[in-house]
Parts: C-alpha cells; sequence; structure tokens
C-alpha cells in the first residue's frame, strides 16, 4: 500500500503519473514530484516532472505539446544541464512499448 501513496502526489498529468508508477513498479525508488529546481546561486530554473535529488536526475515526460514548445524546452534544458542536473525525456511511446528501457536508463543514472 506504501507505493500507492508514493504515486499518489500530485502530477501535472495522468501520464507523468503512469511514468512514476512504471519507475516504482520497475523497483526504483518513487522519485519527487513537480519540483522547482535553482542553479548554484538559487535563481529558479525550472519545475522539473519527476526529480531524484541525490543523483541530480530530472526527468521529463514530453506530451503532445512538447513540440509547440520545442524552442522554449531547448533552452530550459541548456539551462539544467549547466546547472549540474541530467536529464531524462520519455513519450508515450516510450512509456508503453518500452517500460523496460525507460526503467533501464533511469537505473543506470541513479
Amino acid at each position: 500500500m506504501r507505493w500507492l501513496v508514493q504515486i499518489a502526489a500530485p502530477a501535472e498529468s495522468p501520464m507523468e503519473t503512469r511514468l512514476r508508477w512504471l519507475l516504482v513498479r520497475a523497483g526504483l525508488p518513487a522519485p519527487d514530484v513537480q519540483v522547482d529546481l535553482h542553479d548554484p546561486v538559487g535563481r529558479f530554473i525550472a519545475r522539473a516532472d519527476l526529480y531524484y535529488p541525490a543523483a541530480k536526475v530530472v526527468i521529463e515526460f514530453d506530451g503532445a505539446n512538447h513540440r509547440e514548445r520545442l524552442v522554449s524546452d531547448n533552452r530550459r534544458q541548456n539551462l539544467l544541464s549547466r546547472a549540474g542536473f541530467r536529464i531524462l525525456r520519455f513519450t508515450a511511446a516510450d512509456i508503453f512499448m518500452h517500460p523496460d528501457v525507460v526503467a533501464a536508463q533511469v537505473r543506470g543514472s541513479l
């Protein structure tokens, strides 16, 4: 029942919840949800969909609207990378068709 509490944290989309559920079911620790991230001097950079603070791994779900926000998402990703965060991005196809690959990539980054 504890895993249910872990995936019940507020997400911004059902697919973010599904991604978190995939990770927990794969035996990975539950990531933090909707975390504000800052650069080394404390300036806000972005809010992560999912986040593993000990490893500074940001996990993003790219939904259908990602194409419309590609330029701003690329700039945001560059800022995160420069601040020392590692970013993994996944789509619905990744989650539904390649869940083992998603879990393996996250596990490898932790």
